[in-house]
């Protein structure tokens, strides 16, 4: 498995090596000793989902407090999406900025996004798949959305068709808002999440 850090730091795109044979092809999607290896730690799971999308579906961009935040590692078993980093941390060299990956059942990448990244995606197909690893269970009171329409992000989403939006990521505040009232995560106090993280990992 080749692992690569995306331009943000924190975000890393996963590609698996593929083995396929006259039966279909084997892969391992997920593969908790390289990801330490990488990280300096352990990805440890609280929860699983499974989310199915039909074309032009978007979701997020979402993110939860820090701490704990949750990490997301996330991978499209079925259709394909555009899956979208957002650097939500104030302070950081890279703060409002975004990336792209395409997650698809043909290369089969995946992208981890550590916490205080924003997340979000567009689903290309319809019948998208996509699931996620996370670090922690899903907790409303502290779980937020930035609007993934936002101008000040620019997010590369579809422009010649509609877009299909829940109402909560429709209705969500934009990046300027959401700074100026202080509610973003701090990009401080999430480097020194990822030092604990990497501590535990170290004197287990």
């Amino acid at each position: 498995m080749k692992a690569t850090e995306l331009s943000i730091p924190g975000a890393w795109e996963f590609v698996p090596q593929q083995y396929p044979d006259d039966r279909g092809t084997f892969l391992v999607w997920y593969d908790a000793t390289v990801f330490a290896d990488v990280l300096g730690f352990t990805l440890d799971v609280a929860q699983a989902n499974h989310s199915v999308s039909r074309r032009d579906v978007v979701r997020g961009v979402h993110w939860a407090d820090v701490p704990p935040g949750q990490g997301k590692y996330v991978y499209c078993p079925r259709g394909a999406v555009l899956d979208v980093v957002v650097d939500l941390r104030v302070g950081s060299p890279t703060f409002g900025r975004h990336e792209t990956v395409r997650l698809d059942p043909v290369e089969h990448r995946a992208l981890y996004l550590s916490e205080g990244l924003g997340h979000a995606f567009v689903s290309l197909a319809d019948d998208s798949v996509l699931c996620y690893l996370c670090s922690t269970g899903y907790n409303p009171g502290r779980e937020h959305v930035v609007n993934a329409l936002d101008p000040d992000l620019a997010l590369p989403l579809p422009a010649d068709r509609p877009l299909v939006r829940s109402a909560r990521d429709t209705d969500g505040p934009g990046l300027a808002e959401l700074a100026a009232a202080g509610r973003l995560p701090s990009y401080e106090q999430c480097q020194q999440h990822y030092r604990e993280l990497r501590s535990r990992h170290r004197t287990r």
